[in-house]
């Protein structure tokens, strides 16, 4: 079965905090975890995965914290899920050539691909901002 980690239910809630702040506005962890009741150490991870992929920004210091890095308007959700969940596998005859002996012969291969693109669709069809609005 395919599932979203905590790990991923906790990032999406963290940047769902972030997208619904003023733009420019600096968040600390400790005020994004307590509002997302997300653990604050978990975050702080999550936050610098986000960072290094360019979804969010960091300053430290005073007045430091995150805040995204561009418009939520242009951060899907895949964006989000694959920061820290990874690439979208609903199978892992579907990671690469070569990874099961089968991924040619294989008559089921061919459907994995194609759930794999719908879940894509689906997800670079959702925006944080219209998340962040409901």
């Amino acid at each position: 079965m395919m599932e979203l980690t905590r790990k991923g239910e906790y990032a999406i809630r963290g940047i769902l905090y972030l997208a619904r702040q003023p733009r420019g506005q600096v968040s600390l962890v400790g005020e994004i975890a307590e509002a997302s009741e997300v653990p604050k150490t978990f975050l702080a991870k999550i936050l610098q995965n986000f960072v290094k992929v360019g979804l969010v920004s960091s300053s430290r210091g005073t007045g430091g914290g995150f805040m995204l890095a561009r418009p939520a308007e242009q951060i899907t959700l895949r964006e989000v899920v694959e920061a820290v969940e990874g690439p979208i596998m609903p199978n892992r005859c579907l990671i690469g050539a070569g990874t099961c002996e089968r991924d040619v012969s294989c008559p089921v291969h061919p459907v994995w691909e194609k759930v794999r693109r719908e879940i894509v669709a689906i997800l670079d069809g959702v925006t944080i901002a219209e998340l962040a609005r409901d």
